[in-house]
C-alpha cells in the first residue's frame, strides 16, 4: 500500500473542494491531526474511514487506491470518469476531443509502421 500517494490524492481532492482538514475531520468524526497524518502518508486508515473520506470527497475508493490496485479496463474507465466528475459539459467535450485527436494520431502512426 502506498500511503503517501493515497494521502496526496486525499489532500488534492479535499483542496479541490476548498475544504480544510478541520472541516473534513469534523464531517467524518476524526481529529484534524489524524487527517494531516493520513495526507502526509504517516498513518494508515481503517476501511470505514477510507469509505467516509471517499464519500465526503465525492470520489471512489478505487480512485483513491489506484496505486495499490492491479490495472484492468474497469480501473481505467473509472479513473477517466473520476477525472470528468464535476467538470462542465464544455470541459468534458474538450477532453473527448483531445482523446479523439490522440487516438487518430496513434492510428496514423500504426498505419505508417505497417507500410
Amino acid at each position: 500500500m502506498n500511503y503517501a500517494s493515497l494521502g496526496q490524492r486525499i489532500r488534492n481532492e479535499r483542496k479541490k473542494l476548498a475544504m480544510t482538514q478541520e472541516k473534513i475531520a469534523e464531517m467524518i468524526g476524526v481529529s484534524d491531526a489524524y487527517i494531516g497524518q493520513i495526507e502526509r502518508g504517516e498513518r494508515s486508515l481503517t476501511l470505514d474511514t477510507l469509505i467516509d473520506l471517499a464519500n465526503k470527497l465525492g470520489v471512489t475508493v478505487d480512485y483513491l487506491l489506484q496505486d495499490s490496485l492491479t490495472p484492468n479496463d474497469d480501473n481505467y474507465f473509472d479513473h477517466i470518469r473520476q477525472l470528468l466528475t464535476n467538470r462542465s459539459a464544455k470541459e468534458k467535450q474538450m477532453a473527448l476531443n483531445v482523446i479523439k485527436v490522440m487516438f487518430a494520431h496513434v492510428d496514423d502512426m500504426k498505419a505508417e509502421d505497417d507500410q
